[in-house]
């Protein structure tokens, strides 16, 4: 395996190890890796007809309608001694439609259609799919591929409902050109609505998508897209990974909502969690075959302990078509842009970061405890989007209590340039995790309880209002433009928005108070939450207009730590942050690498 090794050639690992000689030591890692890449590879084109062909897995597994207008049934079940249909297009009979076995564990079942030509199955009925055990016990199960699944408002388990309209969404809108700056609005459809409700796709294509328009995002990342059937998760315990989520409404109206914002110029993507799965049965992908394998390991290796979820066998055959063909899915059906994959860290090593402290040595990403498997399945995923889609996007902390005084400039600096040269960032101040309950948004760690009773500009501005909202704006403002090359706001955080994130649960009493964002804050000219939006607009606007964030890194010539100053050039723009909490400064003189004369914008 060593002479194999040797002979092979990496594209770009020469330059990689110019611009970071240390990790020349893992020069075989590398080469190693990449061999079993264009092994894998090479076996798909060997035995599937190539990538293309095998990420279109969707058009045969789960239910297809064919030509003559009959229904084409498909699952993978290598531990079921027997798997039938069952819904109300047959009185729920559960064995009046049994499946053939094939070889590999596959079953398949074909149903003609009616005399009239129509659907043997109707659009918006139910199904589900059951499975006899070895031991003989019957199950009754979700297909993995189902397309849209629904929970009745007196059950806690969803249904599979056969989603075939007779009029499916036509998109009008092109996608759009990849942005050169990548300025993203993180979201998520649910608790954007000032209301205590789970708002729809409708109201965010209406009311919402306006806002990220006018603000200057040029994308979006949407959060708890694929369905889960707890929404206290955040999205990040699937149940069907083919199903948009039916909480916010039909498939039909996501895509309105994406075409919707391809017409404003804005990409979407969608936070993708190939990480770990939830562990519902009835409803989930957890034990479908009955036994405890299937899509993920057997044994501990299959359970994420922190997570209480299932992870993948990413050595698995079916489970790489299953995954690869699920992005294929989301990016042809859906039309989205690309994504941000979750959970990467839990993907990348066998400990899953759990009570593992990284001490940024490359041997901890290299050795023993790295998971190949996890990594050849991200190689495979990142490869195969951007050689389909060339344009697609694809995605792998600052503040926290010390007070403003007490900044040191130099690890300010350090935390947003820090990165290695060549690979793009996405830099922010606060994601969705700095607001979910425990945690408190930028805006609260800066003005806390003030924010209740001193925002009214009919009341006197008090120093800590005055003083947190132009370090809010100061703290966005030098994230993104030192910080890498594309920028993330959660929605609601570009005003400041008051309170943290908290999903409806047990141990709030099943409240939607704090799953909501109140945008009629920053809509009221009487609050200064107005200010915050307005700046943001205008950053992202400037930003459109110089492009720092597609400049090369920035040079810094000024970090000051008495005199709180960071000066650096970027983009040829001159930078100069005050942060100092009481001094201003007359004629104060910083190193520029342009000389000229600099006027004030």
């Amino acid at each position: 395996m060593a002479d194999t090794v040797d002979t092979i050639t990496v594209p770009g690992l020469n330059n990689l190890f110019q611009i970071d000689p240390y990790l020349k030591p893992y020069e075989k890692d590398f080469k190693r890796r990449y061999a079993l890449f264009q092994k894998m590879l090479y076996s798909i084109d060997e035995t599937e007809g190539g990538f293309d062909k095998f990420t279109f897995a969707y058009q045969s597994f789960g239910v297809n309608r064919q030509q003559d207008g009959g229904l084409y049934f498909k699952e993978w079940a290598p531990g079921a001694e027997a798997v039938f249909l069952t819904g109300d297009f047959n009185g729920w009979n559960h064995f009046s439609h049994p499946y053939k076995k094939n070889e590999y564990g596959k079953w398949d079942l074909y149903i003609p259609p009616n005399n009239d030509h129509s659907s043997p199955v109707n659009h918006g009925s139910k199904l589900k799919v059951v499975i006899r055990c070895r031991n003989g016990q019957l199950v009754f199960r979700i297909s993995p591929w189902a397309k849209y699944v629904v929970r009745e408002d007196n059950s806690v388990i969803y249904d599979w409902v056969h989603w075939d309209p007779p009029h499916p969404y036509k998109f009008k809108h092109p996608r759009p050109k990849k942005p050169q700056s990548l300025r993203v609005y993180e979201a998520h459809v649910g608790i954007a609505s000032p209301e205590g409700r789970i708002a729809s796709y409708t109201n965010f294509t209406h009311n919402v998508l306006p806002k990220i328009h006018d603000l200057g995002y040029n994308s979006i990342q949407l959060m708890a897209v694929m369905e889960h059937a707890y929404y206290a998760s955040f999205g990040y315990q699937i149940t069907s990974f083919y199903a948009a989520s039916s909480r916010y409404g039909n498939p039909e109206e996501l895509k309105e909502l994406i075409d919707t914002a391809h017409s404003m110029g804005i990409a979407v993507l969608l936070d993708v969690v190939h990480s770990h799965a939830s562990k519902n049965t009835e409803d989930g992908l957890n034990q479908f075959d009955g036994t405890d394998s299937c899509f993920f390991h057997s044994g501990s290796r299959g359970n994420h302990n922190l997570w209480d979820s299932r992870l993948f066998d990413y050595s698995n055959w079916e489970v790489l078509r299953f995954l690869l063909s699920n992005l294929r899915w989301w990016m042809e059906e859906y039309k989205f842009d690309g994504f941000r994959f979750d959970g990467v860290t839990s993907m990348l090593y066998h400990h899953h970061g759990l009570g593992f402290g990284f001490s940024g040595d490359y041997s901890e990403y290299f050795g023993l405890q790295s998971d190949e498997d996890s990594i050849l399945y991200l190689m495979l995923a990142n490869n195969i989007l951007h050689t389909l889609y060339p344009d697609c996007i694809t995605i792998a902390e600052i503040l926290k209590e010390k007070k403003d005084e007490d900044w040191n400039m130099g690890n300010i600096i350090y935390t947003l340039v820090n990165r290695r040269h060549g690979e793009k960032c996405i830099a922010y101040a606060e994601s969705h995790d700095q607001a979910l309950v425990g945690d408190k948004t930028l805006a609260f760690w800066l003005m806390d309880s003030e924010m209740y009773t001193n925002m009214s500009i009919m009341s006197p501005l008090t120093p800590v209002i005055d003083r947190g909202i132009q370090l809010h704006k100061m703290i966005r403002f030098i994230t993104q433009t030192l910080g890498g090359e594309g920028y993330l706001n959660f929605i609601g955080n570009e005003f400041g928005h008051p309170e943290w994130l908290d999903f409806p649960r047990k141990g709030n009493n099943e409240s939607y108070h704090y799953a909501r964002r109140q945008f009629h804050l920053a809509e009221n000219g009487l609050l200064r939450y107005k200010y915050l939006y307005t700046f943001d607009q205008d950053m992202n606007r400037q930003e459109e207009k110089y492009g720092w964030l597609s400049a090369p890194q920035a040079y810094v010539s000024t970090q000051h730590e008495g005199d709180k100053i960071i000066a650096f050039e970027r983009g040829n723009i001159l930078f100069i942050f005050n942060f100092h909490p009481s001094k201003s400064y007359t004629d104060y003189q910083v190193g520029v690498e342009v000389p000229g004369k600099y006027p004030l914008n």
